[in-house]
Formats: structure tokens, sequence, C-alpha cells
């Protein structure tokens, strides 16, 4: 379907699918910087918001879970557009619950829509991310990750406002949920239908959405898919435990006053986007396990000056290392995954869920731990999967293609 796009077709859908993973970005920070507010509202200690976090981790769990199946009946297109049109009501719904009404299982709820809404959007949005790097023939994940990293620099950004003018959570999310309801309106008319993203033509019947599926899921039969795994797993880790605890690690664990929350998870957010904007040609020039290696080292290094510094510059200084060195490791697996256009459908979704599975359910359980250990303490846990991810780096280098009629050079590890 791809040799029938002009150039201009291929620019919109770069665009869109560019602005499908800013907006993802969006709606996780928004949710993020305003967890100490909604923590107050709720009047519950780090132990509810790991409830909370459980719900949206569960509820994204099912929708990473049946996002195949989604693809397999509808495409990746029309189902971005589904998932995102959840994750703005959710976040909608968050508000009012938490701010409002001031009603836990209201939170609760609106959590479950934006976790089930987000946990299907991020399979879909990087399997046409891998649909739009054939098509182009060029390495765009690391900046299609980029832009899911703005979009949290943007939402970081704007709840540091937000709560620096006092702003409502209410009025904060119902803003932020229209916004992305616009966006995925606007983004997904400049999709077109891609095989590789299990969309059908427009003349053409789903009678065989089963036999779509069935290919979808041939990836968990492969060691690689775990392997790569490992790497994503603790990355993944490194991301999620930042979105959704940076910023009450540093009001409640370093004592610092409530704007600074949002301010240093804008450091680490702005750190994950230049690490991203700058990583394509970096993984081309190094290799994917050096520049994995060396990151995760970076990583590593970072969080823990950011958990042993005593608050003030030494904290900022953490937590941009922390971003810099988690920026790769979700967009080099999702290349890696794709490396065989044949089969990258389903190893990019089987990946994708393994990354996502940690970055939406590790901080409820850290959340539990913090309560008694406490939170900066509970961040060493994250540090030791770090290690973990660049130990296994390995397994990203790239794949000798099995398909010849697909076969493409290979990048230099």
């Amino acid at each position: 379907m791809h040799s029938t796009l002009t150039r201009s077709q291929l620019i919109r859908w770069h665009i869109a699918i560019c602005a499908i993973f800013l907006a993802s970005g969006l709606s996780i920070s928004t949710w993020a910087s305003r967890v100490p507010a909604i923590r107050e509202s709720l009047g519950i200690e780090n132990s509810g918001v790991g409830l909370l976090l459980l719900g949206m981790g569960v509820a994204s769990i099912i929708g990473l879970s049946i996002a195949p199946a989604v693809m397999a009946r509808i495409g990746a297109r029309t189902g971005m557009l589904v998932a995102l049109l959840l994750v703005g009501i959710g976040l909608m719904i968050i508000g009012f619950g938490a701010d409002s009404l001031q009603f836990f299982a209201v939170a609760l709820v609106g959590l479950a829509l934006f976790g089930f809404g987000n946990g299907a959007v991020d399979v879909m949005m990087n399997v046409e991310g891998a649909a739009l790097e054939k098509a182009t023939g060029r390495t765009i994940m690391p900046l299609l990750h980029a832009f899911f990293s703005f979009g949290t620099v943007i939402g970081a950004g704007l709840g540091f406002v937000a709560v620096s003018l006092g702003i409502p959570v209410v009025a904060h999310s119902v803003a932020m949920g229209v916004v992305i309801m616009v966006v995925a309106f606007v983004s997904v008319a400049n999709v077109p239908r891609a095989e590789i993203a299990m969309d059908a033509p427009a003349a053409e019947e789903r009678a065989h959405w089963r036999e779509r599926l069935a290919v979808s899921l041939q990836a968990w039969r492969e060691p690689r898919t775990y392997t790569l795994g490992v790497i994503m797993l603790g990355m993944a880790f490194a991301e999620g435990s930042a979105n959704d605890w940076l910023p009450s690690a540093v009001v409640y664990g370093h004592g610092a006053p409530e704007e600074a929350g949002p301010a240093v998870l804008a450091v680490f957010s702005v750190a994950m986007t230049v690490g991203r904007i700058a990583g394509g040609p970096v993984v081309d020039r190094l290799g994917r396990v050096l520049v994995l290696r060396v990151l995760a080292g970076t990583a590593a290094a970072g969080l823990l000056l950011f958990i042993l510094a005593p608050y003030g510059p030494l904290v900022f200084v953490g937590a941009a290392l922390w971003g810099l060195g988690a920026s790769l490791g979700f967009p080099i697996g999702m290349s890696a995954a794709a490396d065989d256009p044949a089969k990258a459908a389903s190893r990019v979704a089987a990946a994708a869920t393994i990354g996502y599975v940690a970055f939406l359910c590790g901080p409820p359980i850290l959340g539990w731990i913090g309560d008694h250990i406490g939170l900066l303490n509970t961040l060493l846990i994250v540090v030791g999967l770090i290690v973990a991810s660049g130990l296994f780096s390995g397994a990203a280098k790239p794949l000798a293609v099995e398909n010849e009629r697909a076969a493409e050079p290979a990048r230099r590890d």
C-alpha cells in the first residue's frame, strides 16, 4: 500500500504519528504532575496512590493484551482513535473524581479508562511507527519516542504552571482531555491504511481477522522476544517510575515545595527528549549494543545521584542523567523487534506489551514498598533493573533477516 503514497502523504503520516506519541506523553505527565494535589484532595497516603496506579496498571494490561485483537479486527488506524478518546475521557473523570467530588472510586474509574486507552494506543502507535519506518526506509523510532517525551515536557510544564497559579485539578484535566481528543481526530485522519498495521483496505471485507490475530501472537513463542523484554523492562521501569513517582519523591522524599516536583520532572523529560532527538544518528554510528550499555550506566549513575544527594542542584543533575540514560532503551527495543519487516507487527506488539507492563504496573509496586522504606530508598530497586537492562543489551544486536525477500542492509553493531 505504501508504493501509492505521495511524498506529501508520507509527511502527513509522519506528523500524525508524532502527534499521537506527543498526546500520549502529554496525558501521562498531566496525571503525574498533579499526583501530590490529588493525594491531598483525596486524603490518601502512598499506598492509596499505589492503589490508584494499580487500577490504572491492571486496565493498561487489559488494553495491552487486547491491542493485537483490536488491530486484527479494525486495524491500528481506527484503534488508535478509539483508544485516545478513552484517554481523554478518563483524564476528565480523574479530575472530577479527585477534585470536584473528592471520591476515590470515581478517580479510580477515570484512571481505569485512562490506563486502558493508553495501554492499547501504546502498542498500536509503536506498530504504526514500525510501519512508517519501513515505508520511509529511515530510522525514526527514537524521534517518535522523542515526541512522547516532548509531550511529557509540555505536560510537566503546564502542570508546573497550573500548580503555581492554583488552577484546580478538574479544570486542568478537562482542558487536557479536550486537547487529546482533538489531536486524536486530526491525526488519525492523516494516517493511511497499512498492511503491517493490520489495516484492511476500504473495499476489503474483514472476514479473516482471526487469522491475522494468530499471526500477531507468533512472537510470544520466540526467545528473542523475552531477551529484548529484559532490556525494555529495565528502561521502562526507569521511565515509568519517574513519570509516576518523581514529583512525589522530590516533595515527600527530599522535603521540597510542591512546585519543585513538576520542575524536576520537566528536567527529566527534557533530558529524555534530547536523548531521543539525537538518538537515531548516534545509534547508526556506534551501534545499538554500545549505546544501550553506555546509557544504562548513565541512567544508573543519575538515579543514584538523585536518591543520595540532598535537595538542590545535584538532584536536578541526577534527574537529567537519569532521563538521558533512559531515553533510548524503549525505541531501540522497538527498532530491534521490527528488524524483519515480514514479522514486524507481531514482534513490535509483543515487545511493546512487555515494556508497557513494566512502565505502567511497576510503579504501584514501588508505592507499596515506599510506604515501608520510603520512596527514595525504593528507587534503588530501579537502579538494579537498569543495570540488568545494560547486561542484556546484546539482545538488541541487529537481526539477520530471515526472509530474503524483505532483507535490508544490517546496521553495524
